[in-house]
C-alpha cells in the first residue's frame, strides 16, 4: 500500500440521503450515516486497486465530526489519503474530509482492515447457522 494514497467522490444530496429518510434524525438535511458512507467508500476505492487478486477492504473503525449542515440540492465531495499502513499490511489508516458547496462539513480519521473477500463472507456467513 502506498500512502499518500487519496481518493475522492462526490454527490448531490438528494430527498433519500436526508437525516429524515434514513432515520438519523427529524431534520431535513444530509444525514451523518450517508457522510459516513460517502468516507467510507471514497476510501476503499481509492487502495482496491493496489490489492492482490481475491482481496477487498472492509471498515473497522471511523471517527468523525459533522460539523455544518448539508441542505437538499447541494453538492457534497469527500476526500481521503491514505496517511498510515500498519507493519503487517493489514490495517490501513486514511484521514478523511467531507465538503458542501459552502465549505467544511465533517473530517477525521477512518481505518479499513485489508481481507480475503470470500473467507470474510465465508466466516460472516457461518454465523446464521
Amino acid at each position: 500500500m502506498q500512502i499518500g494514497t487519496k481518493g475522492s467522490g462526490e454527490l448531490l444530496v438528494n430527498e433519500s440521503l436526508l437525516a429524515r429518510a434514513v432515520g438519523s434524525g427529524s431534520v431535513a438535511v444530509f444525514a451523518t450515516p450517508m457522510m459516513i458512507a460517502g468516507l467510507e467508500k471514497a476510501a476503499a476505492e481509492s487502495v482496491q486497486p493496489q490489492l492482490g487478486p481475491g482481496q477487498t477492504t472492509v471498515g473497522t473503525r471511523i471517527e468523525v465530526t459533522h460539523e455544518a449542515a448539508t441542505p437538499a440540492e447541494m453538492r457534497v465531495w469527500f476526500e481521503t489519503e491514505l496517511v498510515d499502513v500498519s507493519p503487517d499490511g493489514r490495517l490501513l489508516t486514511f484521514k478523511v474530509e467531507a465538503r458542501d458547496e459552502a465549505g467544511l462539513i465533517g473530517r477525521g480519521v477512518h481505518q479499513r482492515a485489508v481481507v480475503d473477500a470470500a473467507r470474510f463472507e465465508q466466516k460472516a456467513a457461518g454465523k446464521a447457522r
